[in-house]
């Protein structure tokens, strides 16, 4: 098996008296697309957002975030990412008021050390052609699928150990959301790690290698993705089909 990136230990993410995360172990190796899913409230954004050490709330948040033998639970969300433990957020991360190449421009205080992967402007152009034919537009011109595009490039030219998205098909046409999903398997083939939080089952399950179900907060099912797409619990939940 290949080397751990990222390890979480124990977290539990609660609001007032609420808890609305528990988990105690999920570990993604290198060089996988591991893919969260669940139906809406299941506790997919609290778990990422909750590794980045991000909320939009004050939340108590507990436990441990290991990134490559390194703990980060008591590192604020910037320095996080300064390590390369990168969200893309389901907001899209995009200057609306900024060009394609403004946005792509290379950013200051990135740290350089082994186990990142550094992506520049043309690399990020190779994975989303449509981009370079965009580079002159504003942000804000872009359609939904472009600005989840640009947003996915920015946070490569960061030199991530780990890139997480959160729910990137998310408003998209089919055809865009099968064309931004299949660029996961490309990274990862390059050899990066990713972490992919979908609400869309049927799309995640084409380019994941393994799968996290989520339910109120919980880790309910895992596995290989050939193996989930087979159980009965998720065809029938998720995939529109049944056991017969």
């Amino acid at each position: 098996m290949s080397a751990v990136v990222l390890r979480v230990d124990g977290l539990t993410v609660a609001y007032g008296g609420n808890t609305a995360l528990s988990l105690d172990v999920l570990e993604v190796h290198a060089g996988e697309v591991l893919g969260v899913v669940g139906a809406n409230g299941a506790g997919k954004s609290t778990l990422v957002n909750a590794i980045a050490g991000w909320s939009r709330g004050k939340p108590r948040v507990s436990g441990r975030v290991v990134l490559e033998g390194r703990d980060l639970s008591a590192s604020p969300a910037h320095e996080r990412a300064r390590e390369g433990l990168l969200l893309v957020p389901e907001g899209k991360l995009v200057f609306a008021e900024m060009t394609v190449d403004e946005n792509l421009s290379v950013p200051g205080g990135v740290r350089v050390g082994p186990g990142r992967r550094y992506y520049d402007r043309e690399a990020v152009f190779e994975l989303f052609p449509r981009l370079k034919e965009r580079r002159g537009h504003r942000g804000g011109q872009l359609s939904g699928g472009e600005r989840q595009m640009l947003g996915i490039g920015r946070a490569l030219m960061l030199g991530p150990r780990m890139l997480m998205l959160d729910e990137p098909s998310i408003g998209l046409a089919p055809r865009l959301v099968s064309a931004v999903l299949e660029t996961m398997r490309t990274l990862a083939r390059d050899g990066l790690t990713v972490l992919l939080v979908e609400q869309n089952v049927r799309a995640a399950i084409e380019v994941v290698d393994r799968l996290v179900l989520l339910e109120r907060g919980r880790i309910v099912l895992q596995g290989p993705a050939a193996q989930m797409r087979d159980d009965p619990r998720i065809a029938a939940a998720y995939l529109g089909t049944s056991e017969a």
